[in-house]
């Protein structure tokens, strides 16, 4: 097997032969070309809630409120202002003179339409654990909406921010129907306020946007630079890597450290590794119903916290800018703690505890993954090394997350963005607040968590979540392994700085 070095060195020798001979195409035309993997079927979060869709839904549309991932901040956005008026009632004075990209005129009846939509069960949008607090939204004047929630949820500005659109009044109301005779609504034509107005859709090859050119003046995401987006699906690494190398994109990301390293030492293309809110998991069979019961026994799960090095993977497979993770959220996150149970690389002291478990030369267990084989492979390796083999079941996200829910799944190797919402509440409270996604259902736990997230006393959330995280990593419901990074290279000439939410900011880029 060729060495990292060598594998680099390769790479960069292709790279720097390619672009001696072809150039790259230049923002002659004041455009930009990204690609991904992702197959998009939807530019809004309530029919498809992947990364890429979520990053394109941030330029097609805009929520109430927008949060500066930079100055850690809420800024107004299709809110001029708002309060709350008891626990469970938020009031939103509306900002004026705003059109939708069909030039109809923004207003109260829009946003009321949006959530009392989103809320109907029966509409079936992909993202209903974010609104699971929301009962509804009420016209009080013609410039006055106000939220009614189920319960308080001090996170509300997070999600008003980042995966709830404002959609136009009727918007899925003549949505297609199925083959079953239900409404399409993934397939109703993308309409929203924001500073990109979507004029070609090709769901899983191409989807283009150009500027909205009645965007409103003061929005805090800023008036756009850039004339046309393109996003592009290309299924196949290398070939993102060399359309970037001849001009066929301009920016791509995703690509692992070594693919970045080799685009790096090209003049003609910036390689950046920035931080995220992903974190790497591992999640256990709980309960014994997988067919077998070696999880249920907290030294066997022990164990494997001291089998994995974890250091070593974030450093060698991430990049600098990740780091290991010891609780069941993101570090950067509201109500997120250091102080919980650390599990260090100790081969030694997990092999201790697998005898104690009554498994002195360790078992087979099935081992599922469904995204970046590197990292899991790095992980069998590990857990090899203490008498624990695995075999592994490559799948879709869909079809793994659908395995572990149904108690299937002895052992997963799983990942969450948290949809990029800076709170515990999108990751914490999601995966052991007693929903479908619970593999512990600890009561205890379960009531730490709903404390922290009905209090409005920030002090009171940070305790709650506390004690919640600290019985999560001292029994080891889960095992933390390390923040993601991400790997972007692009064409030199573009002015693009990556954020840590992972979700670049195009309307905010330019050509030099």
């Amino acid at each position: 097997m060729p060495t990292h070095f060598a594998r680099t060195m390769f790479l960069t020798s292709a790279i720097c032969g390619l672009l001696t001979t072809t150039a790259l195409s230049g923002p002659d035309d004041n455009s930009l070309t990204w690609a991904a993997v992702k197959e998009v079927v939807s530019t809004d979060t309530y029919y498809d809630t992947s990364r890429e869709s979520v990053v394109l839904a941030q330029h097609v549309y805009d929520g109430l409120v927008f949060w500066d991932s930079v100055a850690k901040k809420f800024e107004p956005l299709l809110a001029a202002s708002w309060k709350q008026i008891d626990p469970v009632t938020w009031e939103f004075e509306l900002r004026e003179g705003v059109t939708f990209h069909d030039g109809t005129e923004f207003g109260p009846e829009d946003v009321v339409y949006t959530f009392n939509f989103i809320t109907d069960e029966a509409n079936g949008v992909l993202n209903y654990g974010d609104i699971r607090w929301l009962k509804g939204a009420e016209k009080i004047d013609d410039n006055t909406v106000r939220l009614h929630l189920i319960e308080p949820f001090p996170a509300i500005l997070s999600n008003l921010a980042l995966v709830l659109p404002i959609v136009p009044e009727g918007h899925f109301d003549d949505a297609p129907e199925g083959s079953g005779g239900n409404k399409r609504f993934v397939a109703v034509a993308p309409v929203g306020t924001g500073p990109y107005k979507v004029t070609s859709f090709k769901a899983g090859e191409a989807i283009v946007m150009e500027i909205n050119p009645d965007y409103f003046d003061d929005s805090p995401k800023g008036k756009p630079s850039i004339d046309k987006i393109t996003y592009r699906t290309i299924a196949d690494g290398s070939t993102q890597v060399a359309e970037l190398m001849t001009g066929g994109v301009d920016w791509i990301w995703g690509m692992n450290n070594d693919q970045a390293e080799a685009l790096s030492a090209a003049p003609e293309i910036t390689s950046v590794n920035a931080p995220t809110m992903r974190i790497s998991y591992l999640t256990f069979d709980l309960k014994g119903t997988s067919g077998t019961d070696v999880f249920t026994k907290r030294p066997v799960r022990q164990a494997v916290g001291h089998a994995i090095d974890r250091a070593r993977i974030a450093k060698f497979l991430m990049g600098a800018n990740s780091q290991v993770v010891n609780a069941a959220c993101h570090p950067v996150q509201f109500g997120c703690t250091a102080d919980v149970a650390v599990y260090d690389y100790d081969p030694e002291k997990a092999k201790e505890l697998l005898k104690e478990a009554g498994y002195p030369d360790g078992f087979t267990v099935n081992l599922y993954g469904y995204r970046d084989r590197e990292v899991t492979e790095a992980i069998m390796g590990d857990l090899a090394k203490v008498g624990i083999k695995t075999d592994l079941n490559w799948l879709k996200y869909a079809a793994a997350r659908d395995l572990i829910v149904k108690g299937k799944a002895s052992l997963a190797n799983m990942t969450w963005g948290s949809s990029s919402i800076p709170d515990v509440s999108a990751i914490t409270s999601y995966f052991f607040g007693g929903g479908p996604d619970d593999p512990a259902n600890d009561e205890q736990v379960q009531a730490d968590i709903r404390e922290g997230d009905l209090s409005s006393d920030p002090d009171g959330r940070i305790a709650a979540y506390t004690k919640a995280l600290q019985r999560i990593a001292d029994e080891v419901y889960w095992l933390p392994l390390f923040s993601y990074t991400k790997n972007y290279s692009y064409n030199a000439a573009l002015e693009f700085t990556p954020t840590a939410d992972e979700l670049p900011q195009f309307y905010a880029a330019h050509w030099k």
